[in-house]
């Protein structure tokens, strides 16, 4: 059974996270959400989607942190008009913008967005997760099928145009080529890294 609640941001050491939606175009077979309810001992599955207010309300000591980044239990940039709203809210304050994303919100919301994160944004990691157009789709499943591997990579590459870091990532499961996938980022002019699976 799944705990639902109403965690819109948390911390990890001194970054600040913000969690703005369960909802998610991919089910990755390596996801937290597979095997857990959160990060720690409260559900960031959420019973709603909060507003930007609200977000905003649940964060108590911005100084505190090193960084706010858009990463909770769904893909952030299903909400990009919250993302944009909050990121103008907040970024004014000095503290670096990240968004962690799977990279799909072009599909998702049947236009480029990457233009109106410019300015806002510091950091971009984008999930990239294989190598090629069939590892991607077993590893995950997302609901747009085969298209979701090249509109990820299109996304990355508008995102280099406009955001100063990005990054792509792969989890260090035996079945990803990491060398093919490094060189992939590497080609697109994004930085490269490898994340831990749970």
């Amino acid at each position: 059974m799944v705990n639902k609640g109403k965690i819109y941001s948390y911390a990890i050491g001194d970054s600040l996270y913000l969690n703005l939606t369960n909802r998610c175009p991919n089910r990755c077979c390596f996801c937290i959400r597979e095997f857990h309810d959160g990060v720690g001992a409260e559900p960031l599955w959420l019973e709603r989607e909060p507003s930007a207010q609200e977000v905003l309300d649940s964060i108590d000591d911005l100084s505190r942190y090193k960084e706010i980044v858009f990463c909770g239990f769904g893909e952030p940039l299903s909400r990009v008009d919250v993302v944009v709203e909050l990121a103008k809210t907040l970024r004014p304050e000095g503290i670096p913008v990240r968004i962690n994303t799977n990279g799909l919100a072009n599909l998702i919301h049947k236009r480029n967005i990457v233009p109106e994160l410019a300015g806002l944004v510091d950091v971009i990691s984008i999930s990239l997760n294989a190598e090629n157009v069939e590892k991607y789709q077993e590893l995950c499943q997302p609901v747009f099928g085969e298209k979701s591997y090249e509109a990820l990579l299109e996304f990355a590459r508008e995102c280099v145009k406009v955001i100063p870091k990005v990054i792509m990532t792969v989890v260090n499961k035996p079945e990803v080529d990491v060398p093919k996938s490094a060189e992939i980022a590497h080609g697109i002019g994004a930085e490269f890294r490898v994340r831990t699976f749970l």
